[in-house]
């Protein structure tokens, strides 16, 4: 390039259909919410704001080009959405992300495009650590670790991995824990009403948020844990939580809360086995709630980060991982991994979760993944995105991206223009059976089988070949239902 190339950033911007890839995680996460206010620190063509705005949220931008009369302000939520990326100045990224900071009150949402599989370097015209792209704007392609360690380095923080290429800065370490153990949470549900006597139906709304926290956090709430005017109303009325919960017992299964509370006390232990990979904060430095969550289900902070990591180094052990696959109730097993629906990855056991882990603790979830593959004999998570997965009985495999735990490289297939594309059977083994719509993919595979099209396991692993198959057997297959012609 020559000296006197001026890189014309502005033509960077782009404009957007939809709100970007790290507000909609901010947003689906919890994060931001329509009671926090929202910045976003170089904004572009204001894309983000205009939606937010009409979706409710209280919003305001500023743009170096587009809009640089707006006032910079505080605000609890500040993104700096594939800012860091365009700027060619090292000096400039780190002043335009110590500027982003020190607006944030609460979370500060870093993104950048992140280098997936290498661009075809013939192609690509060299300019300082990154690239000059057709439209005479720059690039810089960083590595996921390689974004982290820059902003850590220059805001001298622990940002959390939520996406390749997209990051969350707390400003209160406490809320910082909150979220990452909110990362492995399983899913739960209150147990529906069986038998509700007349005391009960008597409570039945001063009993609701008891049931909530309980259902959330599997244990009965201390002090000061519920709101203040839910707290005094069960305690003027009946007398104790312990008293309140047993009336919801009466109502109640026992042993689904007990259920809950034993998914609950994994959560802790896949969370606690994870923040190896980090600083481990002193049991002193946790929120309260968590700190109350161990002291409920293990007794000491010590005892239970034992059990964690018992759980976290026995990963090393190849015939552990392949014994936990091989014993998984939920999934599909071959001889070299185990495939689950993202939906079941809370219902795994603690050891499969935390391996799952080893991979989101870095990089994120793949946003939109279908199926996770957890490899057995090498250390590599893969998310595969099959997008019809529920309304096409056979889904194609549209891409994947993998990670290999060892190296940290990411590696994205694109599978969307291939004639011959890998598809799917039996697609009730890869999820729970709870799932909306398992009964109906579980009637499809046992008619597959009855009718033999399953037998040839080698030949039907593609479109072409699934084809053949159903020709010969002169089947047809119209959403999940299954003609056969004479």
């Amino acid at each position: 390039m020559s000296e006197a190339t001026v890189i014309e950033r502005h033509k960077a911007a782009i404009h957007r259909n939809d709100i970007s890839r790290p507000v909609k995680l901010a947003i689906e996460l919890e994060v931001l919410t329509k009671e926090t206010s929202f910045f976003d620190y170089g904004c572009g063509h204001g894309g983000d704001i205009k939606r937010l705005k009409h979706l409710g949220y209280k919003s305001k931008g500023w743009d170096p080009y587009y809009d640089p009369k707006k006032r910079r302000v505080n605000s609890d939520i500040v993104n700096l959405g594939y800012v860091l990326n365009v700027i060619e100045d090292p000096e400039e990224r780190c002043e335009a992300l110590l500027k982003a900071w020190e607006l944030t009150n609460k979370v500060l949402i870093v993104s950048a495009q992140v280098l997936v599989n290498a661009p075809n370097s013939k192609t690509q015209l060299p300019y300082g650590d990154g690239i000059v792209t057709s439209r005479n704007t720059f690039q810089k392609y960083y590595d996921q670790e390689e974004l982290k360690k820059f902003i850590d380095e220059v805001l001298k923080v622990d940002a959390i991995p939520v996406g390749l290429g997209i990051y969350f800065v707390f400003r209160d370490d406490n809320q910082k824990e909150s979220f990452r153990l909110e990362w492995f949470r399983s899913g739960a549900i209150a147990p529906r009403i069986r038998i509700a006597g007349k005391k009960f139906e008597d409570y039945k709304e001063l009993l609701a948020p008891l049931i909530k926290f309980y259902t959330k956090r599997g244990r009965l709430p201390v002090k000061e844990e519920l709101a203040p005017q839910d707290e005094e109303k069960i305690l003027l009325e009946i007398g104790s939580f312990r008293k309140a919960f047993k009336l919801i017992l009466q109502a109640t299964d026992e042993a689904e809360w007990d259920a809950i509370a034993y998914r609950r006390s994994l959560d802790i232990q896949v969370y606690l086995a994870l923040t190896q990979f980090e600083k481990r904060p002193k049991f002193s430095e946790l929120p309260s709630e968590i700190r109350h969550d161990i002291k409920a289900f293990f007794g000491t902070y010590q005892d239970a980060c034992e059990v964690g990591d018992r759980k976290l180094f026995s990963l090393g052990q190849t015939e552990v991982l392949k014994a936990a696959c091989k014993k998984s109730k939920i999934g599909k097993c071959t001889r070299g991994a185990l495939y689950v629906h993202f939906s079941a990855l809370g219902e795994l056991d603690p050891i499969l979760r935390i391996y799952e882990g080893c991979a989101s603790r870095n990089f994120g979830r793949a946003e939109g993944a279908t199926l996770i593959k957890l490899c057995i004999d090498e250390p590599r998570i893969s998310y595969l995105f099959y997008p019809d997965f529920d309304v096409d009985p056979h889904p194609a495999l549209k891409a994947s991206i993998s990670i290999h735990l060892q190296t940290f490289k990411v590696t994205r297939s694109d599978y969307s223009t291939r004639i011959n594309p890998p598809i799917l059977h039996r697609k009730e083994t890869f999820v729970t059976t709870n799932y909306p719509r398992y009964e109906e993919f579980a009637e499809l595979t046992r008619k597959e089988v009855e009718l033999g099209l399953l037998d040839q396991k080698s030949e039907i692993g593609t479109r072409r070949g699934w084809e053949k198959c159903l020709a010969e057997k002169n089947v047809e297959i119209k959403g999940h239902q299954i003609s056969v012609h004479d």
